[in-house]
């Protein structure tokens, strides 16, 4: 046994401790995203829902984090993850808000209410539906997704942003518990700041000219391709230098790298072209400022096309994820709003030639199909749903709580 499993079964063992001697308590909310190495995604805007009615101050929210200098509003206690601080606050809350997996050696209480609110509706196939692993964790896919399997079965709640969502979603984790049609918390910003005010001043924070168009590159990981477990590189076949030769008089770049990707991108920022965002910075708010997005087979093409701004896939790999690494569950080409391409030249072409015209009726086919439940209300019908399940508070004023699906007119 190496001293990594050793330190595990320790950690293993307090939370054994903890769990089945102290007292649940009504009053923790437990919190984390991306495997608590960000603030983001839909477990933030859940929170600052409820910051904003000022439940941080009835209830104690816990947020589990790696880097503790993160900044985060209201009341919030933050812990380092995987910590004694960290077992002891998930081991008496309440309610679990999470958008991943938590650790395999976490096993719920049967009182607790585990809300899973994940990260994005399902292009590339997951979990059980998977026919191939090569990620990082050097495990067989049978071993992999009988683990998968003991996770998604700890849920009491899953969202969902559209039908289509709903039946990924019972496929792909065997989800037999109730999926609530709530719309994703993290896109109510789409809905709420999408005005000139807000985005400008997301610009000033970021130092993005205002002259300029400004593209957004969010492309996915690979499986394949790694430095660890959980520690992935950033892949892409740009051409850095023939886009901004092309480009740079007209627009920026933004690169946003995924939650698992952490990788030195050797990109020259400084020459005011390209900017590159790591995993600590919130995507949603490089929607509201970009004026078109460049992604590949990542769920962020869902997201953004809320927006109904201009969309492209640059598929440079296309075949080998499609027969080698992951799948699909449909036809990109088929179904995306928008030019697929495998090269920098056809890229830029597709940049400067875009016609809105030509994907409408494709875009409103896709809106219709992948994000019918987003309205701009999902983290209000989530803090409902905490309040609900929770017994410290009440809300005999309040005539919005939810019953059976969670449905929204």
């Amino acid at each position: 046994m190496n001293i990594r499993q050793i330190i595990k079964k320790i950690f293993m063992l307090f939370y054994y401790i903890f769990r089945n001697i102290l007292p649940l308590n009504d009053n923790v909310i437990f919190f984390e995203s991306s495997v608590g190495r960000n603030y983001s995604s839909n477990p933030k805007y859940v929170y600052e829902e409820m910051v904003m009615q000022g439940l941080d101050k009835e209830f104690k929210c816990v947020w589990s984090l790696e880097d503790m200098a993160t900044k985060i509003p209201g009341n919030a206690i933050k812990v380092r993850r995987t910590r004694l601080k960290y077992l002891y606050y998930i081991s008496i809350a309440k309610i679990w808000v999470c958008d991943t997996r938590l650790p395999t050696f976490l096993y719920k209480r049967p009182e607790t209410i585990y809300i899973q609110l994940w990260h994005g509706t399902p292009l590339k196939k997951l979990a059980m539906d998977m026919d191939v692993l090569k990620m990082s964790e050097g495990m067989e896919l049978s071993e992999y997704q009988r683990l998968f399997k003991k996770n998604t079965q700890t849920w009491d709640y899953l969202i969902s942003q559209s039908n289509y969502t709903t039946e990924t979603f019972r496929s792909c984790f065997d989800f037999k518990k109730q999926i609530l049609n709530t719309g994703f918390p993290r896109n109510d910003i789409l809905f709420k700041k999408n005005n000139k005010e807000f985005i400008n001043s997301i610009k000033n924070r970021y130092n993005i000219p205002k002259e300029k168009k400004v593209i957004l590159y969010a492309p996915t990981w690979r499986d394949d391709e790694f430095y660890r477990n959980g520690i992935y590189k950033f892949s892409t076949k740009l051409d850095l230098n023939f886009l901004k030769k092309q480009l740079s008089n007209t627009y920026v770049l933004l690169v946003k790298l995924h939650y698992l990707v952490k990788d030195p991108i050797d990109w020259n920022e400084d020459d005011g072209f390209v900017y590159i965002f790591d995993h600590l910075y919130d995507i949603q708010e490089l929607y509201l400022i970009s004026d078109m997005l460049i992604t590949d087979y990542s769920s962020v093409m869902f997201d953004y096309s809320i927006l109904k701004r201009p969309m492209i896939i640059y598929s440079y790999d296309y075949e080998k994820y499609k027969n080698q690494l992951r799948g699909f569950y449909f036809n990109i080409f088929e179904e995306f709003p928008g030019p697929i391409v495998e090269t920098t030249p056809e890229l830029v072409d597709s940049i400067k030639n875009y016609d809105c015209n030509k994907y409408q009726k494709e875009y409103i086919s896709f809106l219709e199909k992948f994000t019918s439940f987003d309205d701009g209300n999902a983290s209000s019908r989530i803090v409902d749903l905490i309040l609900q399940r929770n017994s410290k508070i009440s809300r005999q004023n309040k005539n919005e709580i939810y019953e059976g699906e969670l449905d929204h007119e």
